[in-house]
């Protein structure tokens, strides 16, 4: 069966922009972001949006769409996405859905469980069930109401272990049960994924030196706009990725060198839990090794041509 979606998944830093421009030309395709801070206007060089120049290029979709003062579930980032490859493919083209974040994809493969917004008061009692009895007390009543999802969960997630009791009580049902009964958004076979997963050391590297480009390029400047909204802090987009040190320095808690390699050790961490996800999902989806952009084209180039019937042209 031909493909009719692309997905180009992988760490920040890795090629995505580049190499979904390359798609785009090569399928006739239309560029859908799927990265979570990305989405958020005022931050076009730290979230490393796509240039206006590479947006005139390709046609995208989803970049700068929200304000930074809104919040932006994985439920509403899906029901935007659905929109847009339904609008790409009306008009004959490739939808190319580009980004780093791993639940935008699991949830469009494989669906999203049939929650129900989780009234304030069932969120209350959980909040003061952790405050009394702390972690162990949260993930004991997390393990008697959904052993299952409780198993998931890494050690010391409190947000997710405050999910799956806030779910518990307030339907009645267990979280992993919900999750049993999704169904995909899209169709998984009409689906080519790509994870570009280069040489780690190598992607640090550039992170590195891409931070150092992001300051030349007004990264400080974009912050110091962020901080006079007086946004909350615990807005998404206040906590973009090297957002919260260069506010810090703005404060006058660090200097400026200092922020930087805060920032740039905060994407390498971000980073390897990127790797991390990317290696236990997806297995199937073939990997682009590269990090040399001209190389990542010839890999991309031959997965297409049997998944697309197109290769280099």
């Amino acid at each position: 069966m031909s493909k009719r979606i692309l997905i180009l998944a992988g760490p920040t830093a890795s090629g995505k922009t580049a190499l979904s421009l390359h798609a785009a030309r090569l399928l006739d395709g239309e560029i859908i972001n799927a990265d979570s801070m990305q989405l958020y206007r005022g931050l076009p060089v730290i979230s490393a949006q796509p240039s206006n120049y590479e947006k005139r290029v390709a046609t995208h979709h989803l970049f700068s769409a929200l304000e930074p003062s809104q919040r932006c579930s994985v439920g509403q980032w899906s029901r935007m996405a659905l929109d847009q490859i339904e609008a790409v493919e009306s008009r004959g083209c490739v939808p190319i859905l580009v980004g780093g974040t791993g639940l935008y994809f699991k949830a469009l493969l494989e669906g999203l469980a049939p929650v129900p917004e989780i009234p304030e008061t069932i969120l209350a009692k959980v909040d003061a069930l952790f405050q009394t009895r702390g972690l162990e007390g949260l993930k004991a009543e997390a393990e008697a109401v959904d052993p299952v999802a409780t198993a998931r969960i890494a050690d010391g997630d409190r947000q997710r272990l405050m999910r799956v009791v806030a779910v518990a009580w307030a339907t009645g049902k267990p979280l992993s049960q919900l999750q049993a009964d999704t169904q995909p958004l899209i169709d998984p076979a009409l689906v080519q994924g790509v994870v570009i997963q280069p040489d780690r050391e190598a992607l640090y590297h550039r992170i590195e030196t891409r931070f150092d480009r992001m300051v030349e390029a007004g990264a400080l400047e974009e912050v110091a706009a962020m901080a006079e909204r007086n946004l909350a802090p615990d807005l998404p987009a206040m906590k973009a990725v090297g957002l919260p040190p260069l506010l810090a320095h703005l404060r006058g808690e660090f200097t400026l060198e200092a922020a930087i390699e805060i920032a740039k050790r905060d994407s390498r961490r971000y980073a390897k839990r990127q790797f991390t996800w990317f290696s236990n999902q997806h297995g199937d989806w073939p990997r682009i090794s590269a990090l040399d952009p001209a190389d990542q084209q010839g890999e991309l180039d031959h997965i297409l041509s049997r998944s697309f019937g197109k290769g280099a042209q």
